[in-house]
C-alpha cells in the first residue's frame, strides 16, 4: 500500500509502469536503454478513491487523462530507470494528494472601512493641491 494521506492509501497492483526510450539527444546509451517511465493508473476503476477524489482527481489530470479515465504520467527527467520510476509515483502521488485535500474556503466579500475611505479621500485632495499649485500664478 501507498500511503498518500493518513487517510487514503493507493494499492501498488493499481499502478503499472511501462518501460521506454526517452527521447532528447542522443548519447552512448538513449538509443539502446529504456530509462523513461510511462506510469498508468485507472482513476474510474480504482476501489482505493472515494467519489469526491475521483472527480477532483480526473479535473486536476487535464490531458494526462485518457478518455478511459486511465491517468498517464511520463518520468524521463532522469538517466536511470529507478530514478524515473519514483519520480512518477511521487507525481501521482502529489496528483492524488491535491485532489484529496478540501477545497479552500469561500471568500466573502468585505467593504472598506470608514477609516480606509477616509484616509484614500485626504489622499486625493492632497495631491489635487499638489496639481494646483502648478499652475500659473493668478494676476491681480
Amino acid at each position: 500500500m501507498i500511503r498518500v494521506t493518513p487517510s487514503l492509501s493507493l494499492d501498488e497492483n493499481e499502478i503499472t509502469y511501462e518501460f521506454l526510450r526517452a527521447s532528447g539527444p542522443g548519447g552512448q546509451n538513449v538509443q539502446k536503454v529504456e530509462s523513461a517511465v510511462r506510469l498508468r493508473f485507472d482513476v474510474r476503476h480504482s476501489p482505493s478513491l472515494t467519489d469526491y477524489v475521483r472527480g477532483r482527481l480526473e479535473r486536476l489530470a487535464g490531458s494526462r487523462l485518457t478518455k478511459e479515465g486511465v491517468l498517464l504520467i511520463e518520468a524521463q527527467r532522469h538517466r536511470t530507470q529507478e530514478r524515473n520510476r519514483n519520480d512518477a509515483l511521487e507525481r501521482l502521488i502529489d496528483l492524488v494528494r491535491d485532489a484529496a485535500a478540501p477545497p479552500p474556503p469561500t471568500r466573502r466579500k468585505t467593504k472598506p472601512t470608514l477609516g480606509s475611505k477616509l484616509r484614500r479621500l485626504a489622499g486625493k485632495k492632497l495631491r489635487g493641491d499638489v496639481k494646483a499649485l502648478r499652475g500659473k500664478p493668478l494676476e491681480s
